[in-house]
């Protein structure tokens, strides 16, 4: 490996780490403002994939049926992903009135473990794509998809936890633990 391929890892490394130490405690979760984070998202990722399909000189050609289940199937995965991380996370109701949540690190090893299954099937299933009849920019925006996928399924799981209990309820997720 070159120098300039270990800078990603390193910074990868090092967002990973003040991730896990900001994770540590419970953080105020505020649910009115879950849709942000989708909202900025979506936009961001919708222009990526649509930026792929546009560019000049491009030899690819629109995406056809094949290509649409590829995305699809890599939304849906990433649906998955982002329940079960939303899931993972413990939402508590404070005597004050305020939710803290708190990651939980079965959460953090999936990140970690999507993160390496993503370098390894881009790495695999990019340059094997047209083989196999598929579009190259088909798979690699099917991991954009899979993002976009996780961080929306996430925020409607804990914005629905949230909501119930702040409302009284009890979070499904430490009854399940406890």
């Amino acid at each position: 490996m070159t120098p300039q391929q270990y800078i990603p890892l390193i910074a990868v490394g090092l967002a990973l780490l003040m991730v896990v130490l900001r994770n540590r405690a419970p953080r105020t979760l505020r649910p009115q403002y879950l849709w942000v984070a989708p909202a900025i998202i979506v936009p961001l990722m919708a222009l990526a994939i649509w930026g792929t399909s546009k560019q000049p000189g491009a030899s690819h050609a629109p995406f056809a049926a094949l290509d649409w289940v590829v995305l699809t199937v890599g939304l849906i995965l990433g649906g998955v992903a982002g329940w079960w991380r939303g899931k993972m996370t413990t939402i508590e109701k404070h005597a004050d009135g305020t939710l803290k949540a708190q990651a939980s690190p079965i959460g953090m090893i999936l990140i970690v473990i999507l993160l390496l299954g993503r370098r390894a099937l881009s790495a695999f299933l990019e340059p094997h794509a047209a083989a196999w009849g598929l579009n190259a920019t088909a798979v690699a925006d099917a991991f954009l998809v899979f993002v976009v996928g996780t961080i929306i399924v996430q925020r409607v799981e804990m914005y629905i936890r949230a909501r119930r209990v702040q409302h009284g309820g009890t979070d499904s997720h430490v009854e399940a633990t406890a």
